[in-house]
């Protein structure tokens, strides 16, 4: 049977309690995804982050399962996305450390490389995944930059782009012409977008000021055209509100094209293959500009948004509170869904080798997860372990310590996650959902058997 949606009960009584009156929660608590990666080459392959840790299919969406945060390391520090070589590795900067897998998601490391700074962006080429960019922006008394790897990530070096006092936010590689770079910067005065036509070696810098904006901030590089080179997307906020940007000049100029500006938090973009059509999620809505015009709110997702584009198939994250999916797919830019998973679809703990960090956290963890979401909490008619006698990984399988994860390697403070990822909840916005939750998924499960 068809699982109901959230329309009435306890379960709008959870949800209102979360939304209010147009408070932006969809990602403050609940249970959401919140990105999707496919394996380059390998279409079977899903990784899905979430508010939870991760979800992770290896045969096409028939079979989902859980890596738990504290098997990744990430603390506080959660990835608004994933890098997946067609390898088998995976990487994520989380604005803290480089993450990295190389055993499928089962074992997870902080990059050495990096352990002095923050790495804020990372950037994949579009057609050599072994070629990756990072840029840091630890703190305006640290010297930031561009960092390379030609080697799939495991060693780097930096690029003449390095500056003291600016902070980089994001870098872009340009998949109409992958010599092409562009990175976003800031210091306590000005916004920057700095230009490479030559894989990084020589840069132009573009300072960004947006007088018809009233204080502007964030300014942030997000997606490039697929067939202008010179053609560059970014957003910035200003009163509360997000700025879709557009340049076809190289970002040396921007054109508001979101008009007066989105009123929801930021999460990601995309972009399709002949340039022409855009796409924005944020934390409740899902929007859509084609041939160069305005961004029109679609009617899914809501609730809970993120965008990704691989071939000619766009992939969304929704919110299965209030609809039916938590991942689906459209052939038609976003005018219709097909689902791929919603959360309670999950099938316990990713199977992984016993030694690794995945086997040994995340199954003990799981009942409590599975009474949340709804899911079955033996779907293998035994606790689920892992996959036992799979034997360890003979790769490097550290995992950040959950304790150091908030924090710097010398102890300094962390600076706040950065504006478009995920925030956390106020505990007590979150007391009344947790209370109320519970009560809903019972009755759910009541009405899912009827006949």
């Amino acid at each position: 049977m068809k699982k109901p949606r959230i329309t009435g009960g306890w379960g709008a009584a959870a949800v209102a309690v979360l939304l209010g009156s147009g408070t932006a929660w969809a990602h403050a608590g609940l249970p959401e995804t919140s990105n999707v990666t496919l394996r380059r080459g390998h279409p079977e392959d899903y990784f899905v982050g979430a508010t939870f840790g991760a979800v992770i299919s290896r045969d096409s969406g028939q079979t989902w399962r859980w890596v738990c945060p504290d098997a990744m390391g990430y603390g506080g520090w959660r990835p608004e996305s994933f890098v997946w070589r067609g390898s088998g590795e995976l990487l994520a900067a989380t604005g803290n450390a480089l993450l990295r897998s190389k055993d499928g998601a089962c074992s997870w490391s902080a990059h050495p490389s990096f352990k002095d700074t923050w790495v804020t962006g990372l950037a994949v080429h579009p057609t050599d995944d072994a070629v990756m960019y990072t840029a840091t922006g630890r703190s305006t008394s640290a010297t930031n930059g561009l960092f390379r790897s030609d080697d799939g990530g495991e060693t780097w070096r930096a690029l003449p782009l390095q500056r003291a006092g600016i902070l980089f936010s994001a870098v872009r590689v340009s998949t109409a012409n992958p010599s092409t770079l562009y990175v976003s910067a800031s210091d306590t005065t000005r916004m920057y977008l700095f230009r490479s036509d030559d894989a990084g070696e020589t840069w132009e810098e573009a300072t960004q000021t947006f007088p018809e904006l009233v204080r502007p901030f964030d300014f942030v590089v997000t997606a490039t055209d697929p067939v202008d080179a010179k053609g560059v997307w970014a957003r910035v906020s200003a009163q509360g509100s997000t700025h879709i940007l557009h340049s076809t000049d190289g970002g040396r100029t921007f054109t508001a094209r979101s008009g007066s500006g989105i009123d929801d938090v930021f999460v990601n973009m995309d972009v399709s293959s002949d340039g022409g059509t855009a796409w924005v999620s944020t934390y409740n809505s899902f929007f859509r500009s084609q041939a160069g015009g305005a961004f029109d709110k679609l009617t899914l997702p809501t609730g809970n948004a993120c965008v990704t584009r691989v071939g000619e198939v766009l992939y969304g994250c929704g919110s299965p509170w209030l609809h039916d999916w938590s991942l689906a797919r459209s052939h038609d830019d976003g005018t219709t869904w097909e689902p791929l998973f919603s959360l309670e679809n999950i099938q316990g703990s990713h199977q992984c080798p016993a030694g690794t960090p995945v086997r040994d956290l995340c199954p003990s963890r799981w009942p409590q997860l599975a009474e949340t979401i709804g899911a079955p909490l033996y779907p293998d008619g035994i606790p689920d372990a892992g996959v036992p006698d799979a034997g360890t990984s003979t790769v490097d399988a550290g995992v950040v310590p959950p304790s150091d994860a908030g924090t710097s390697p010398d102890g300094e403070e962390p600076k706040p996650p950065p504006k478009s990822g995920c925030a956390a909840a106020p505990a007590t916005t979150l007391l009344p959902f947790l209370f109320l939750l519970p009560l809903w998924r019972r009755g759910r499960r009541r009405e899912d058997s009827r006949p």
